[in-house]
């Protein structure tokens, strides 16, 4: 058991997809203007990288390797994506319109969020079992929502400062997930994998 906590708060800090591996940073910087927005992208997200991640477990775990068809797994998972956040999008836009208009483009564009599809991957490097890969999908979505969320808390700051016109919003939002990771980093004494 000690272990399955391990690889939870390991994914959620100190392997933080988003500040560690730097995945998922298109919606990231986008969407991290409005706490509210991301929040809620953060937790689409994390929805589907527990879908996505449990499906591509058992597909490629049940049907490609025993067929010998490992080498479809890339093409296997993006299309398992791709479903699931088209359904994701169905349902947020029916049930919660206003939460739909604010994601904009981004909400079909986790379906190519490539956080999702590192998980996907990570966790068959990783050689997860299906429990491993519950608690490892989990933190991880936790982990790139609380960078979300903190990145959008940031930058409702960034109003009241001045920052080098050259940087722009973009250039300053990467600055400050550059100092996030560094304080996320903080965590890897005392957790690892």
């Amino acid at each position: 058991m000690q272990t399955l906590v391990v690889i939870f708060f390991s994914s959620a800090l100190t392997n933080n997809i988003a500040l560690t591996y730097f995945l998922g940073m298109c919606p990231f910087i986008a969407i991290s203007k409005n706490a509210k927005a991301a929040s809620g992208m953060g937790m689409a997200v994390t929805y589907v990288m527990f879908i996505t991640a449990v499906a591509n477990h058992a597909i490629y775990y049940l049907v490609l390797v025993p067929l010998g068809l490992e080498f479809l797994a890339f093409l296997v998972f993006i299309i398992v994506i791709a479903g699931i956040v088209q359904t994701l999008e169905m349902l947020v836009e029916r049930f919660f319109p206003g939460l739909y208009n604010s994601f904009g483009i981004f909400l079909p564009l986790i379906t190519v969020n490539c956080a999702i599809l590192g998980l996907s991957l990570f966790m068959i490097l990783k050689d997860y079992t299906l429990l491993q890969v519950v608690f490892y999908s989990v933190g991880s979505g936790l982990g790139w929502w609380l960078a979300i969320v903190t990145m959008a808390s940031l930058r409702k700051y960034l109003i009241l400062s001045e920052p080098l016109e050259s940087l722009g919003d973009a250039g300053i939002t990467v600055i400050l997930a550059g100092f996030m990771a560094l304080s996320f980093f903080g965590f890897s004494g005392i957790l690892s994998v």
